[in-house]
């Protein structure tokens, strides 16, 4: 489905010069958030038999494979590179210096709104009142 829309978005872009909008839906195979628990309000032989059948990755992953394109050497390859760029870019970041406790209400809004100048003057007060569990002094 999503080849023949493309096909045919392709085609109308070329001939008509137009663009087009793609709009393609997939099943949400885990849950929203922390906080929710799909299983809730789905089966978890629904969400199973999806994520066997159905799972954009893994049939595209299958599509790579079955054409020569993709294999588990290379997939190991990149996982171990990507692994490394990840780890690389974390000991960097938590060898940074915290920043300032006020630079949490930064660079969101060209203007704070009350919502957010409330947060920040409670968070403020808090720091106050309980320093001896923060240390503020290198931040």
């Amino acid at each position: 489905a999503v080849r023949a829309a493309t096909e045919e978005a392709r085609r109308i872009a070329h001939t008509l010069s137009k663009p087009v909008l793609i709009e393609a839906m997939t099943y949400r195979a885990g849950h929203h958030s922390t906080s929710d628990d799909s299983t809730r309000y789905r089966g978890a032989d629904e969400i199973k038999e999806w994520q066997d059948r159905y799972d954009p990755m893994k049939r595209f992953r299958t599509y790579m494979e079955d054409r020569g394109w993709w294999n588990e050497a290379m997939e190991q390859e990149v996982r171990d590179r990507e692994r490394k760029t990840v780890l690389d870019c974390m000991e960097i970041a938590e060898n940074r210096a915290k920043p300032a406790f006020g630079k949490l209400f930064e660079d969101v809004y060209a203007t704070k709104p009350a919502h957010l100048l409330k947060q920040e003057e409670e968070m403020f007060a808090h720091v106050a009142k309980y320093p001896h569990h923060y240390n503020s002094d290198s931040h």
